[in-house]
């Protein structure tokens, strides 16, 4: 089925990890509504992710969130339906996929596939104003740290990675190993605020080579080496907690600038694009303001809802790929792992 028309109200459905999030989105006016479910509750009392409670959980909830959302949107007619097809965990994308698949199947519009990081990086589209191409992306997350060459939809070159552990997931394991709680990158930020950046110095892991790839892991354990050692010299106070929360955000955020400006060095470009659940963070997005206001350029971020995952995101990258034309058969697939290098471009 071949869509013809040349706008699209698309139902965006987004289930990759612990959250389950529900949207519509109208090429000519914009976002209609959106809901969010969170799973951090079920998942607190294991300190991480359980795929198989997550699927679950996406099971419970995507039928009641649609209609809810679509309730919220005032019943518009859909034209096409997006839904995260990968990277994520396999069964929540399955989740995600088969209501998503059935529903276009019922009602007879074209279905989408949308990559989940392609989502994060077009996010700030959803804001005024949007950023225009050519652009830097800086996708930083639980799951990805990447700095991407963006020159349009599905137009991407992946300039840098993380080698090991993505800053976010740095966030939590570091709030685990200080007794923080889950998820860690929040805690981590409000202790942070309280702590004293004079006290520790954290490394700036890979500044002193070149290259746009990024290690985090390091940084995680020297938070633990300064946390054990405190511990070892009877110090285990809320106030050590809150300097090594501070000096582990400003190492990474310290990082990340350093490794932004070099990206927009080497390809001779003035537009940064900060997304995924990490571009939250203050430290961060000061860091990176800083760097955009002395190099005259400009930053660009979703609002602060949008940062991490949810289905606005979802549902206007599909629109742009079914206005394409493009669309997925009755088959559907989920994909653990999936390269923004291997997308189609518009």
């Amino acid at each position: 089925m071949q869509p013809s028309k040349t706008s699209f109200t698309v139902l965006g459905i987004e289930s990759s990890c612990d959250e389950t999030a529900v949207a519509v989105y109208d090429s000519q006016r914009g976002l209609l509504a959106h809901t969010l479910y969170s799973q951090i509750e079920l998942h607190a009392q294991y300190g991480g992710v359980v795929p198989e409670l997550a699927s679950r959980d996406h099971i419970r909830k995507l039928s009641p969130l649609i209609l809810q959302t679509l309730e919220a949107a005032g019943q518009p007619t859909i034209d096409g339906i997006a839904y995260t097809a990968g990277p994520g965990l396999i069964g929540a994308l399955l989740a995600g996929g088969a209501v998503a698949r059935s529903l276009a199947f019922a009602w007879n519009v074209p279905a989408i596939g949308v990559h989940h990081m392609e989502g994060h990086l077009l996010a700030p589209m959803l804001e005024d104003p949007a950023p225009s191409f050519p652009f830097i992306a800086l996708l930083v997350s639980g799951g990805h740290t990447m700095l991407i060459r963006v020159d349009g939809i599905g137009r991407y070159k992946l300039l840098g990675d993380t080698l090991d552990d993505a800053a976010g997931k740095a966030f939590d394991k570091t709030a685990k190993m200080l007794g923080l709680g889950y998820p860690g990158g929040p805690i981590v930020s409000k202790l942070a605020l309280q702590g004293n950046a004079e006290r520790f110095h954290f490394p700036r892991p890979m500044i002193d080579r070149p290259g746009l790839d990024m290690s985090f892991s390091g940084l995680k354990t020297f938070s633990l080496n300064t946390w054990q050692k405190a511990l070892a010299e009877g110090d285990n106070s809320e106030q050590t907690q809150a300097d090594i929360c501070r000096a582990f955000e400003l190492a990474v955020a310290d990082t990340l600038a350093i490794k932004c400006r070099r990206a927009l060095e080497q390809e001779n470009l003035n537009r940064l694009v900060v997304s995924g659940g990490v571009s939250a963070n203050r430290e961060i997005r000061a860091k990176l303001d800083q760097l955009m206001t002395k190099r005259k350029g400009q930053a660009f971020y979703p609002r602060l809802e949008f940062c991490t995952d949810n289905g606005a995101m979802i549902a206007y990258a599909g629109a742009q790929r079914l206005m394409a034309g493009q669309y997925n058969d009755l088959s559907f697939a989920a994909k653990a792992r999936w390269s923004l290098e291997e997308l189609t471009p518009l």
